[in-house]
């Protein structure tokens, strides 16, 4: 294994490890708190579309922002490194800004998940693209983030999507 390779490994440990605390974190405080017993919790039946509406986007706004979809979308031929990096960034951050309203629909535990993906998908992104040559072209820079996430095994973004799922399942019970 090469260094480049474990600097890879080390990313994506990273990235994942970060996650990770931050969804155990949440669960813990969840657990913490105690719910109180004598109101039985009740979904107000106008909001509840719009709570399914937010998780759905969500759940959208994630897939959209794994390396695979953006570089689907984004990657232009002849597109250099940095153009790429910077055009990744700023698709990441336009999507959340469109969908930061959604937050007042879903739980904390979801909105702090989505915001910990979006800040770790940007991490990583910044972290390979330092690595690269100022000339490199984006090919390159798509293949090593393709790399980071393949070696990662279960992504950040498929532990999000399940948090998000496993609300919006909850939701229609």
């Amino acid at each position: 294994m090469n260094s480049q390779q474990m600097l890879y490994l080390a990313l994506t440990i990273g990235a994942v490890a970060v996650v990770y605390m931050t969804v155990r974190d949440i669960f813990k405080k969840k657990k913490a708190a105690p719910a109180p017993e004598s109101q039985p919790q009740t979904v107000n039946p106008a909001v509840l579309p719009l709570q399914l509406q937010a998780y759905e986007r969500l759940a959208l706004y994630i897939d959209r922002i794994t390396p695979q979809s953006l570089i689907g979308r984004i990657f232009q031929p002849g597109m250099s490194a940095v153009d790429m990096q910077i055009a990744m960034v700023q698709s990441i951050k336009s999507e959340y800004e469109h969908n930061i309203t959604q937050q007042i629909y879903v739980s904390a535990m979801a909105w702090e998940a989505v915001k910990t993906l979006k800040e770790q998908t940007i991490s990583v992104i910044n972290q390979v693209a330092v690595q690269l040559a100022p000339d490199a072209p984006a090919l390159e820079l798509n293949r090593q983030l393709l790399e980071v996430f393949m070696q990662a095994g279960e992504s950040p973004a498929e532990l999000t999507a399940q948090i998000i799922n496993a609300e919006a399942k909850r939701l229609m019970k």
